[in-house]
C-alpha cells in the first residue's frame, strides 16, 4: 500500500493550509505531483528572459523571480518541518515571514537560470527526503507555526503550495506579459476550492 495516497485528515493540519491540501486529488501521491510540477514550472518560465522574469502583474506584487525564490524558500521550510517531525521532534517549530524572506532574497538581481538550478536541486533533495519516509514517519505529528501538522500533511502542502503559484502565474501573470504564453500545467488537476 502507498501510504502517501492516504489523504491527511483535518486534525493533521491547520485550516490555513486547506487550500494547499485540496490541490492534490484524492488517491494521488503528492510526490508524483512534485515530480510533474518540476516539468510544468520549467515549461512555464524557463523560456522567459531575465527582464520578463522581473514582471509583476500588479503594483506591490512579487516578480516572477521573487515568486520562484519564495517557492524554493517555502519548500525548504516545509521539508525541514517534515524532517524534524519525522525524526521525532517534539518542540514547536517556528513560523516564517514570507514577505521578509522575499524582501531579503535578492531574487531580482539573480539570473533566472541560476534560480531554476537552485529550484531543481531543492526539489531533488525534497523528493529524496520524502521517499525515505515510511508509514510511521508519515503519521507522526508535531507543531509548526502554532498549528498541529503531520508529516503526511506537509508532503501535501509542499505540492499544493507550488500548484497555487503555478495557477497564479498562468492566470494573472503570463497573459499580461508581452511575448509569454501560459502553459497548460502538467500537474494533477482538481476542482478549484469552493
Amino acid at each position: 500500500m502507498n501510504h502517501f495516497t492516504i489523504r491527511p485528515t483535518a486534525a493533521e493540519y491547520g485550516t490555513y493550509y486547506e487550500g494547499y491540501i485540496r490541490q492534490i486529488p484524492a488517491g494521488h501521491d503528492p510526490r508524483q505531483q512534485l515530480r510533474a510540477q518540476a516539468a510544468a514550472l520549467q515549461a512555464t518560465i524557463a523560456g522567459l528572459s531575465n527582464e520578463q522574469a522581473l514582471f509583476r502583474y500588479a503594483p506591490g506584487k512579487w516578480s516572477i523571480k521573487e515568486t520562484l525564490v519564495h517557492i524554493i524558500d517555502t519548500e525548504r521550510v516545509f521539508a525541514y518541518r517534515a524532517f524534524c517531525i519525522a525524526r521525532g521532534e517534539v518542540q514547536p517549530l517556528p513560523g516564517f515571514d514570507q514577505d521578509q524572506f522575499t524582501a531579503h532574497s535578492g531574487a531580482d538581481a539573480r539570473p533566472l537560470a541560476d534560480i531554476l538550478r537552485e529550484y531543481q536541486a531543492v526539489r531533488a533533495a525534497t523528493l529524496a527526503l520524502l521517499d525515505s519516509f515510511g508509514p510511521e514517519a508519515l503519521a507522526r505529528q508535531g507543531t509548526a507555526s502554532g498549528m498541529p501538522v503531520s508529516v503526511r500533511a506537509l508532503s501535501y502542502m509542499l505540492s499544493g503550495h507550488e500548484a497555487h503559484h503555478l495557477q497564479l502565474w498562468n492566470e494573472r501573470c503570463l497573459p499580461l506579459l508581452p511575448g509569454a504564453q501560459a502553459q497548460e500545467p502538467r500537474v494533477l488537476q482538481t476542482e478549484s476550492p469552493g
